[in-house]
């Protein structure tokens, strides 16, 4: 009688979460404040303000690395890996420019358009894989 009330059930899903918890835009959303930070400091030579300036850029850099290693280690599985063999070096290439030889050691707005356009190549294929 009791089996009638504990039966189980097998269930699958893509993800470790529900559909809508990962998602590129969370990267691109700092990338794109650090890309202003490093406009902003160009035309900027207020000590107060660089530092400032430095100090975000900084955290947003580590928030892009933390949004991107997130996809990477808990939304794409090894058959998303299988179909687009590049994933690995983007993720790569991305949370280097998003670290300290990239946008976080540096002003370098051709870094931050750089690291913009790794995280559209990654959600590119994140909207694939979310389309299949």
């Amino acid at each position: 009688m009791l089996s009638r009330f504990f039966t189980a059930l097998e269930v699958s899903a893509h993800c470790d979460l529900p559909c809508g918890v990962y998602d590129p835009a969370q990267a691109r959303i700092e990338a794109e404040s650090i890309a202003k930070i490093c406009e902003k400091v160009a035309d900027n030579n207020d000590p107060d303000f660089r530092v400032r300036a430095a100090i975000i850029k900084e955290q947003r850099s580590e928030l892009v690395k933390h949004h991107l290693w997130v996809l990477w280690t808990d939304y794409f599985k090894a058959p998303h890996f299988e179909k687009y063999p590049e994933l690995h070096t983007l993720f790569n290439e991305a949370t280097k420019l998003a670290g300290a030889s990239g946008t976080k050691g540096s002003f370098d707005s051709a870094q931050a358009q750089e690291l913009l356009g790794k995280i559209d190549e990654i959600d590119r294929i994140f909207k694939e894989t979310k389309a299949a």
